[in-house]
């Protein structure tokens, strides 16, 4: 196995256990759902269940987005395998390894629980960021890494 997979395994196993061992443990601090325990000026915890997708985007209730909501990840982590398996670009390895770790740190949530566990609650300057849990956060960094490893790498300057 090459070193990228290897590499990429080992994030996405990482992420998806800092993923639930975060989530058991702030649904049990924080116990009832809608309380808010403040830690700094800017973030609290709280006790969220998600029926959406990251940040609490597109709420459904109904079985079938739920189930869509388990399916749909797992297709977008093996596309992603698909897309990159003949790169040997350790970072773009380790952005899928985010992606897929924190997709199936949500789809484990699902399937347990029936919605995603959030309770990561920001807010500052008047602005109120939607909550959400380290599987989100991991999601955002490795798909925000793809797009800018997209648009950036292997651009050459243009001869002057």
């Amino acid at each position: 196995m090459r070193a990228s997979v290897r590499n990429a395994l080992l994030i996405t196993a990482a992420v998806l256990v800092v993923d639930r061992l975060t989530k058991v443990w702030a649904l049990d601090f924080v116990g009832v759902e809608g309380r808010s325990i403040a830690v700094t000026g800017f973030f609290n915890l709280v006790r969220v269940w998600n029926t959406g997708v990251s940040f609490s985007l597109f709420q459904s209730d109904g079985a079938f987005g739920r189930w869509a909501l388990t399916i749909l990840p797992l297709m977008v982590v093996i596309g992603l395998v698909f897309w990159v398996r003949k790169s040997r670009d350790r970072w773009l390895w380790a952005a899928v390894g985010f992606v897929a770790g924190g997709a199936l740190g949500n789809v484990i949530d699902r399937i347990t629980w029936g919605a995603v566990a959030d309770f990561v609650d920001i807010h500052a300057f008047g602005y109120h960021w939607p909550a959400f849990n380290v599987a989100d956060a991991a999601i955002v960094g490795g798909v925000a890494f793809i797009a800018l490893e997209g648009l950036f790498k292997g651009r050459q300057p243009s001869p002057g």
